[in-house]
Parts: structure tokens; sequence; C-alpha cells
């Protein structure tokens, strides 16, 4: 039976992905994209009939009603970085609070499950700031009680298309395209993650295929399936050999 879907983060590099592979999808019939901005009409090449669409204030996300669209999935790629926010308590609101608070306004009473895209390395007892970051986030989403949560940690980012230029981003690119070669722990192009994403949020944990590799992690109060760079890399091929 087709899915629901919301994303939030969908105007980010994965997010952005993510929301054409969604549209593009038979697994799912309606999908929202709710976001402080949302993605233009005119860059959609399919799919734009089951697309609902909604500007949200973060800071007011009780308002912005989530849970009335009863989502049976809730993809959440939303993020920033230290530098872009401006400051480590703007990058801990953008970061943590409001992945959190948007999590927990779009949890209805239904049975759903709730997907989010990590990083690696991420580590709730971390000294460093982004890492710390995103272990806690993992956990605070994992103890909302969502029927099925599901995390990402993936590695550096390929493919992605950003209006800044990062000349330390483009010289490491080099030096990990190399590596990925060899190892699945290093790298992984934003589609192929984009598309790993979609199947963990149609099969959920339970319909997982023993590739993706999936582990139980997080605390007693605060259980999540993890999904590693490797395992991402795994599933998105599965998945392929499946459509």
């Amino acid at each position: 039976m087709p899915q629901s879907a919301l994303i939030l983060g969908s105007t980010g590099q994965v997010g952005s992905c993510l929301l054409r592979e969604l549209l593009a999808s038979p697994h799912f019939s309606r999908v929202g994209e709710f976001g402080r901005r949302t993605t233009t009409l005119d860059a959609l090449t399919t799919g734009k009939d089951k697309l609902e669409q909604k500007t949200i204030d973060f800071d007011n996300i009780d308002a912005a009603g989530l849970k009335d669209g009863n989502w049976d999935v809730v993809f959440i790629a939303l993020g920033t970085t230290a530098k872009a926010a401006g400051s480590a308590a703007a990058f801990e609101k953008i970061d943590r609070d409001y992945v959190i608070s948007a999590a927990r306004a779009a949890k209805s009473e239904s049975p759903q499950r709730l997907i989010y895209v990590s990083s690696a390395g991420a580590n709730s007892n971390s000294h460093f700031l982004y890492p710390r970051s995103k272990g806690l986030t993992e956990l605070d989403l994992a103890a909302l009680g969502y029927q099925d949560t599901i995390v990402f940690r993936p590695a550096l980012l390929a493919g992605v298309s950003r209006p800044e230029s990062r000349p330390a981003e483009k010289i490491a690119s080099y030096f990990t395209g190399a590596l990925s070669r060899i190892s699945n722990s290093v790298e992984i192009n934003i589609g192929t993650l984009a598309k790993s994403i979609l199947a963990a949020g149609h099969l959920g944990t339970a319909g997982l295929p023993a590739a993706a590799n999936a582990s139980q992690a997080g605390k007693d109060n605060a259980k999540f399936t993890l999904i590693t760079n490797a395992g991402a890399l795994a599933l998105a091929a599965s998945a392929a050999k499946l459509e």
C-alpha cells in the first residue's frame, strides 16, 4: 500500500535529492514538503500532483500543523554548520532544537516511522560541537516514541553543488574519491544516499535487507536503528536490484 511522507530540510543537498526520489517513487502517494523555504515547482519534473508544500516558522512550530497530515514516514534532512549558522548557539538551535521540535510536532497517534540524516562520527559524548550535537539529536529523536526510528550516518558527501566555493572541501574530495575505491566508509554520492534513505523509509527496520548491516544503537529509553555509510551504499544497491 502506498505511503505518505513528510520531508523536512528538502532544500538542502541531501533533502533536495530525497524530495525528487519521493516524488518519483510509486511507494509514496502523498509527499509533504514543509520548511522555511520550499522548492520551486518549475524545478520539478515529476510527481508534482502528489506534492503538498507549506512554508513554516520553526520558531513557532506548533502552529505549522505538521501532525495534521498524519504522515506514515517523517524524513528529516535538516541541518547546518556552525559557520553557516554564525555561532555555536545558533548552530545548536537549528541543528538540534529545530529538528527535535519538528519531529515532536509531526508525531501523530497513528504508527509512524522517523528517518533522520545524521553524520559519521556522531557521538553524544564528544568534546566537539558538531559530532556531539548530532549524537544528542539522535538520542532525543529516538526518545520521542515513534514506532520505528532509523538514523543514517553518512560520510563525506560527494556530488554536492554549493553556491559558495569551499576549496578545502574540494581538495579533500580528491583524496576521499580515491579512498572510496578501496573503502566503503569514506564517501557517498548524495543521489545514492537519497535512494537509500527512501528505501529505509519504505521498508522500515523490519524490512531492511541483511546487506544494509543495520544495528541497534542508542540508550535504554532511546533506541534506534543505525545505518552507516557502508550500509547506506549497500542498501541503495539492494533497492536498485528490486526495481
